[in-house]
């Protein structure tokens, strides 16, 4: 039997908004190093494929319509990227995935700090894009006009894509000669200009860092942001119907599509659908229970697992897990749900591959500039 692929997305405290005010939520430790570090350990000792950290360019807000003003809830994040960058050294086998929201940021720059983070990681950096059409994010960049419609913001992500993996792409695997001897350090044949020119961008290259360790760091989105072009696409759905649906809809055939679900885990399913009541309550959420642009599952680990493979079943290979309340429901997903996989077969008991790209079993992918060796 295959194994199933599993992540889990890191934010703040937890998916739920009053999860900071849980016991051992450390709300005053959000802000440093030492925080995400222990999440990330947390996770890798969980054999987990990768975790992923979430990113914006405003405060977080439940308003569509801009800041809700809101002092009772968690708001404010380090950059995803320099997260990830900075917990690269004190991990060995975990796949790291910052989030990028492409709208408001140049490919050239993200290429190579995708391309930095697969360095100092040694192969296990990832790159989640998304897309913003808020006008109160725009408003942080005065530069340009911005995509107001769906359609041009996929459009120019996917532009911005091409040009990030182009990039990737421009200095050839063994482009570095380092030779001291002759004083070479660089074979400049080996580097190229990638030339994009298209309707949003007009990028000459080559990049300023070496190719990736993995040629092409994996790039994920959620479904219908890179319609045929990421390795990865993240999809919701409410049952197994749904998943099923979910995942026919994906344009383009990629080599992963996994299943979005928010979990509060506990080893008795009514005490799990308690504590997300008491949360709720403690919140104050106008009037109403918490809601998520994903399913939200209640129950025990061993009922998860269930679901897990119910939904795989129907056409996912693997699922993000957002813990609703991080200080407890991720050590739920690592110390107790991993375990139930693994007593079912559909797990891994020790990490076997090198790098993300392996872990997710993608091949690395050759350089599109790269001569063919002569016959």
């Amino acid at each position: 039997m295959s194994t199933l692929h599993l992540a889990v997305a890191l934010d703040g405290t937890g998916r739920h908004p009053a999860s900071w005010r849980e016991p051992g939520a450390r709300p005053a430790e959000l802000f440093t190093a030492r925080y995400w570090a222990g999440l990330a350990a947390e996770a890798e000792a969980g054999l987990l494929d990768f975790v992923t950290f979430e990113d914006g360019l405003a405060l977080q807000s439940s308003s569509p319509e801009g800041p809700d003003e809101r002092t009772d809830r968690v708001r404010g994040r380090l950059d995803a990227v320099l997260t990830a960058a900075r917990i690269a050294p004190l991990t060995r086998h975990i796949g790291l995935v910052p989030g990028v929201t492409a709208t408001h940021t140049e490919p050239f720059h993200i290429s190579k700090a995708i391309a930095t983070l697969d360095h100092v990681s040694r192969g296990r950096a990832g790159l989640h894009v998304q897309v913003s059409g808020l006008p109160y994010e725009a408003a942080h960049f005065g530069r340009r006009a911005f995509p107001v419609g769906g359609a041009e913001l996929h459009a120019e992500a996917a532009d911005h894509v091409e040009v990030v993996r182009r990039l990737w792409d421009s200095w050839e695997d063994d482009a570095e000669i380092r030779d001291v001897a002759t004083g070479r350090f660089v074979d400049r044949d080996k580097l190229h200009y990638i030339d994009f020119e298209g309707p949003h961008f007009s990028v000459r290259g080559p990049s300023i860092t070496p190719r990736p360790p993995q040629g092409q760091p994996p790039v994920t989105a959620a479904s219908g942001v890179l319609d045929g072009t990421a390795d990865l696409v993240y999809v919701s759905a409410r049952d197994a119907d749904g998943a099923r649906t979910a995942a026919s809809r994906v344009a383009g055939d990629p080599p992963h599509v996994f299943g979005d679900l928010t979990v509060f885990l506990d080893q008795d399913g009514p005490a799990a659908a308690a504590r997300l009541a008491r949360l709720d309550e403690l919140d104050e959420l106008d009037g109403g229970p918490y809601t998520d642009d994903t399913a939200t599952f209640t129950g025990t680990p061993a009922q998860l697992a269930d679901l897990l493979q119910e939904w795989r079943a129907a056409g996912l290979t693997g699922f993000r897990l957002r813990p609703g309340v991080i200080a407890q429901d991720l050590p739920a997903i690592t110390r107790s749900l991993v375990p139930e996989l693994q007593r079912r077969g559909v797990f891994r008991r020790a990490y076997g591959a090198d790098g993300l790209r392996g872990l997710l079993g993608l091949d690395r992918p050759g350089n599109r500039y790269a001569r063919p060796p002569a016959a």
